[in-house]
């Protein structure tokens, strides 16, 4: 077995096993079964209605859009969707829950078995099976941290639509887990089903962990609620993974219960015990009849998908040769593979080369930039018709690779294109053979001695004729040129 699947302890290896347990946010005006509104971050309590108070002879009403939403996401991640599907009550108190019980979906949900392929670092490929992909309701918000003795209560979020979607026990390593959580969220995101802000909520994971010696079976579990990063993801499940392998080494026994994260210690810590379900004493939500789905229905929205990630990779790496790394960056978020498409637009010509090129910058420089600025592709200063227009300059041979970098860090602090900018610093290049063969022969001159070494067999003090070249020429030499007439020159002393 591949050591990234295996975790040391004191006792040799021990292999780990993970099922995740993702609930997204469905993007909806409104929710699940009220008309209220689901905008983020308004007033407490601005955004409730009767039914989500549970107020007495209240109903609930499906809202046909979530469903549409879910049917989208199934056949997103390669999954059944059930023509039939039964919501069922789940009872559970809390203070955020008004009315005792949340309704979801348990023995027959409206999406079924499918799965995802994810992609390591080192090229290998693993597929990750799905369980099912079920709706429900979202409770409230308790909020502890505004009173000293007091918890609030905010209902904004009480019967916003979710979909949970839960994965086999295939995972085996955070770095799958983590892999995992990536993929689904921008599958979410390009099919416009969630919007997978994990920092505001919209996208929290549930991750079951559980350690066993190879070959085995399953060890018992313990569940960290609500991750809320796919960074704070890996770290749980490294930490909970080391404390269960050190208890069954003591001679312990793992507790089947619920934990949370501290992301400040890096930690978990226990929560309660985990309930099973007979405990939430599941039945068929009265109010509402099972949601029977038009088949001509389903074939027509599966026909309306955007494209998927993993088609978009396998495109732009079939069109313009990228490597899988490359394109599997550009796909990872929508908002990049947007950018970069529309730069495309505006490259002359929109050939593999310039396309390879204009990929280079963005995955480089672009990035490079954003992060030191904390800015995301939607908050970049330079457009993508300006960024293209920039990629044009150097195909063109206006100015050298080396000017362009002086020239990206101009268009980055005034939004002005490139060739403006080139023409106002005056920093085009000089593809003139009369004053390159002038700057030449006057370093030549200058360095006999480096001249002679040469003729004598140090091929390597080239490099430092074009240097001394591009030095006495500011950079703006073209570096091609350069290199042309210099062999030339030597070549004939």
């Amino acid at each position: 077995m591949n050591n990234r699947y295996l975790y040391e302890g004191a006792s040799g290896p021990w292999e780990l096993v993970i099922g995740l347990e993702v609930h997204a946010q469905i993007i909806s005006n409104s929710k699940l079964f009220s008309g209220a509104a689901t905008s983020f971050g308004a007033e407490p309590n601005t955004q409730v209605s009767f039914v989500d108070a549970a107020m007495p002879g209240m109903l609930p009403v499906i809202n046909e859009v979530c469903v549409e939403q879910a049917i989208r996401t199934g056949l997103g991640i390669n999954a059944e969707i059930n023509l039939v599907s039964v919501f069922d009550r789940k009872n559970y108190f809390y203070a955020d829950l008004p009315s005792g019980y949340q309704i979801s979906q348990f023995l027959r949900p409206i999406v079924g078995k499918g799965y995802l392929d994810i992609e390591l670092e080192d090229g290998t490929v693993r597929r990750i099976g799905i369980t099912r992909l079920h709706l429900e309701q979202d409770a409230g918000k308790s909020i502890h941290d505004q009173h000293p003795e007091k918890s609030y209560i905010d209902l904004n979020r009480c019967g916003v639509g979710l979909m949970e979607i839960v994965s086999e026990p295939d995972i085996r390593s955070a770095e799958e887990a983590a892999a995992y959580v990536h993929k689904l969220r921008s599958i979410v995101r390009c099919l416009g089903t969630c919007d997978g802000n994990m920092d505001q909520g919209s996208m929290r994971v549930d991750v079951n962990v559980s350690v066993r010696k190879a070959g085995e079976p399953f060890g018992t579990r313990a569940e960290i609620k609500n991750v809320n990063s796919i960074k704070f993801l890996a770290q749980a499940i490294d930490h909970e993974a080391m404390r269960q392998i050190s208890i069954l080494e003591d001679g312990g026994e793992i507790l089947q219960e619920t934990r949370l994260f501290d992301s400040v210690r890096g930690v978990t810590r226990s929560m309660r015990s985990k309930e099973h379900a007979h405990d939430y004493r599941y039945f068929p939500d009265p109010d509402l009849p099972p949601l029977v789905l038009d088949a001509a229905w389903v074939e027509e929205i599966r026909r309306n998908l955007p494209e998927l990630p993993d088609a978009t990779k396998a495109r732009l790496m079939k069109d313009y040769e990228l490597s899988p790394y490359d394109a599997s960056l550009l796909v990872s978020e929508k908002e990049t593979v947007i950018y970069f498409e529309e730069s495309l637009k505006w490259l002359r010509p929109s050939n593999v080369k310039t396309v390879k090129l204009l990929a280079n910058w963005l995955l480089g420089e672009v990035f490079g930039a954003l992060n030191r600025e904390s800015k995301t592709i939607d908050g970049c200063p330079i457009s993508p018709a300006h960024l293209a227009g920039l990629i044009n300059q150097i195909q063109e041979g206006v100015i050298s690779g080396k000017i362009a970098k002086e020239v990206f860090v101009l268009m980055w602090g005034s939004g002005k294109d490139a060739p403006s900018l080139i023409e106002e610093h005056g920093l085009k290049q000089v593809s003139d053979d009369g004053a390159i063969l002038m700057t030449i022969d006057k370093i030549l001159d200058e360095n006999p001695g480096m001249v002679e070494e040469y003729k004598s067999g140090k091929e390597k003090l080239f490099g430092f004729f074009v240097g001394q070249v591009m030095k006495a020429m500011a950079g703006k030499a073209n570096p091609e040129l350069v290199n042309k007439l210099l062999k030339q020159k030597l070549g004939v002393l």
